[in-house]
């Protein structure tokens, strides 16, 4: 079985994906997948310094030179994410076949759906939390300031357009992590796709 994870930054997804790891499910992190892909695909590089002129210098790309050209520049974001999900997209496809046979896959990406992604999945989950919890994680997890924190939880989508497309919504609004893993647990256990001990 194939999960599709999606949600902001912060609600908790991490949580469901450890759970998943820790009863011999095996993760695809589409974002790990992106930045490998920037360390080994020329052909990705290529693309993007064609069409964002001068982001990549000796085969390496400038990530704060790209991001501030698609920062609040929704018309330059859809050209970055039209070049990359291809590229992302096949290297999820080759990681599916490797592990073909694993009883639970989940792919975690905050652009399921834009990207095409969520056609592999036979279901969807979104993870939500509060706006103000999602902030304190942020702050702690990423050691940056509260103003930063809130730009970028504000630069998100709301958590209802990844509940309207999804299957499930596991809503993260536990007072600890401890509770939100045992509520995973009892998902993955309903799911079935996992044999646990």
């Amino acid at each position: 079985m194939i999960l599709g994870i999606t949600g902001t930054t912060g609600s908790g997804k991490t949580t469901l994906l450890g759970e998943i790891k820790k009863n011999g499910g095996y993760v695809i992190d589409c974002d790990a997948v992106y930045h490998e892909l920037l360390q080994t695909n020329m052909e990705m590089l290529k693309a993007l310094d064609h069409c964002f002129s001068g982001v990549v210098v000796g085969g390496v790309l400038q990530r704060k030179k790209l991001g501030a050209l698609v920062f609040d520049n929704p018309q330059a974001l859809e050209k970055l994410n039209h070049i990359i999900y291809p590229y992302v997209q096949a290297e999820v496809e080759r990681r599916l076949q490797l592990f073909q046979d694993s009883s639970l896959i989940g792919i975690d990406a905050i652009s399921l759906f834009e990207s095409g992604l969520s056609l592999l999945c036979h279901h969807v989950v979104a993870v939500t939390a509060p706006k103000e919890v999602r902030i304190a994680r942020l702050i702690t997890r990423d050691n940056i300031s509260d103003q930063y924190a809130n730009l970028r939880v504000k630069a998100q989508r709301d958590d209802e357009i990844f509940c309207q497309k999804s299957d499930v919504v596991l809503s993260n609004d536990f007072p600890s992590v401890e509770e939100f893993q045992k509520h995973c647990s009892e998902f993955l256990r309903k799911l079935g796709g996992i044999d646990f001990e």
